[in-house]
């Protein structure tokens, strides 16, 4: 018996999925135009995201539902010390703080935990499904941007235990589509997809802003200094 919920996650959050992406600072993520500090912020949002998600996942790793779904190979908490390491320096812990969308995010994940474990299913499928599809085009857009070079600041796209990442979305579809739940829970856990693409978009916006300040001040930067040199050329000419 199949209760085809890869196939209802997919069509049930399509709509959500391309709202996430055309936030604003995704869309200038996607066009190569990627601010550090912003960039290291939404890092340090997702390693509490991960943790959370990883350690209640790991709670009910014997639960007939979600033990199933459970793959220690997909965690991504420990790339993401090793990327904030790289953006903080050792001494991460003590700098990073997460913000308001995502406390909220966190909080959801200890919630459902909690009361419904079963929709940790749909958070488990936003993001890592997520991080499977697109990660090496998003590393590949970030290294260019921010001018990465030997891994550093990327190890959060790569999934050293998946060799086969096609081969492993559609084992973990199937996975999916093999669990034993009813049509009103398959229906809760898209619902819950669908909310928590909109927790990703309010993370996004919050970033959105810094971004934007950031771009006004490099251009700013860039326009002081054009006038600067403008002036002492004229002075020189003089």
């Amino acid at each position: 018996m199949s209760s085809n919920l890869a196939t209802k996650l997919r069509v049930g959050t399509k709509k959500a999925h391309t709202m996430a992406e055309n936030v604003g600072f995704v869309k200038c993520f996607l066009k190569g135009v990627v601010e550090k500090s912003s960039y290291r912020k939404l890092v340090a949002n997702f390693y509490y995201i991960y943790a959370a998600m990883e350690e209640e996942m790991e709670k009910h790793r014997n639960h007939p539902i979600i033990g199933k779904i459970n793959f220690p190979e997909l965690h991504r908490k420990q790339t993401l010390e090793q990327d904030l390491t790289y953006y903080y320096g050792s001494n991460w812990r003590e700098q990073i703080q997460l913000s308001a969308a995502g406390q909220a995010y966190v909080q959801r994940i200890r919630e459902i935990s909690e009361q419904e474990p079963e929709l940790l299913i749909a958070h488990s499928y936003t993001r890592y499904l997520g991080d499977l599809s697109g990660g090496q085009i998003l590393k590949n857009i970030a290294v260019t941007a921010m001018n990465l070079n030997d891994g550093s600041g990327t190890a959060f796209y790569e999934f050293a235990d998946i060799p086969d990442e096609k081969g492993f979305k559609a084992k973990y579809r199937q996975t999916l589509d093999e669990l034993p739940i009813d049509d009103a829970m398959g229906d809760r856990i898209v619902e819950e997809a669908n909310d928590a693409f909109g927790m990703n978009m309010k993370m996004f916006q919050e970033l959105e802003g810094n971004l934007i300040k950031a771009i006004g001040q490099m251009l700013y930067n860039t326009l002081t200094r054009r006038r600067t040199r403008g002036s002492t050329e004229l002075a020189t000419a003089e």
